[in-house]
């Protein structure tokens, strides 16, 4: 994999993993935040309604991937309807999170937590892929070779997310570089729409795969852009 990915890699695995596990966990949780966490948990509510979906109603027997899962809650809904899931992230602390949080019974399907990296061809195929804010802090050149990764392995469709290349987004990535390093958040990169779907019809391991739906959600500091793909 290209370095800036490996780079980009370590770099989200350290801030999920240490600087903000305590803010990741009341943000996932119910607990109260901030008028401007707030804006955020609901635009990560909806934009995982809109993913789940997308995906049949009864996935019994099907194997799906929650590449960069989080805290779980899309991992347990999707298990819910009877999928065999395999969840990854980055961080093991949030990984150990969702394992606690995650219900026993989850009737027909089953959860599979891991920490690692969400292209290890170890993980093995699947019937859907699932990228919810995964890709968020990569530029195009980096999401386009993930998903040329994912694709070798995924039989159904992919669902991802990106940061549209937005005024307030690019505010955002500007304010940020004015804070000390050390206390910078891994930057979500804003990407062009137009730029990302070109790159993707023009990849050569993506010709078997077509754009089905996409949906952006805007809910107030929250704003991020779900693509289906589907293989032909």
């Amino acid at each position: 994999m290209n370095t800036t990915y490996i780079e980009r890699r370590g770099e989200i695995e350290t801030y999920f993993d240490h600087t903000a596990v305590d803010a990741w966990k009341r943000l996932t949780s119910d607990a109260p935040v901030g008028r401007i966490r707030a804006t955020v948990r609901a635009g990560r509510d909806r934009m995982r309604g809109t993913l789940l979906s997308w995906l049949p109603q009864d996935l019994t027997g099907s194997r799906l991937l929650d590449a960069g899962c989080g805290t779980g809650a899309l991992a347990v809904e999707a298990a819910r309807r009877g999928a065999a899931v395999v969840a990854i992230d980055l961080s093991p602390t949030l990984v150990d999170l969702a394992r606690e949080r995650a219900p026993r019974d989850l009737g027909a399907g089953s959860i599979d937590f891991r920490s690692g990296d969400m292209l290890d061809p170890a993980l093995g195929e699947f019937d859907h892929v699932v990228g919810m804010d995964s890709l968020i802090h990569y530029d195009t050149p980096d999401i386009l070779r993930v998903l040329s990764a994912l694709s070798q392995r995924t039989r159904g469709t992919m669902l991802f997310t990106f940061a549209p290349s937005t005024p307030l987004l690019a505010t955002m990535h500007a304010v940020g570089r004015l804070f000390p390093r050390g206390d910078r958040a891994p930057s979500i990169q804003p990407v062009s729409q137009a730029r990302l779907l070109a790159g993707i019809a023009g990849e050569p391991a993506l010709r078997q795969w077509r754009q089905g739906r996409t949906q952006r959600i805007a809910s107030g500091f929250y704003t991020s852009q779900a693509v289906e793909m589907v293989r032909s």
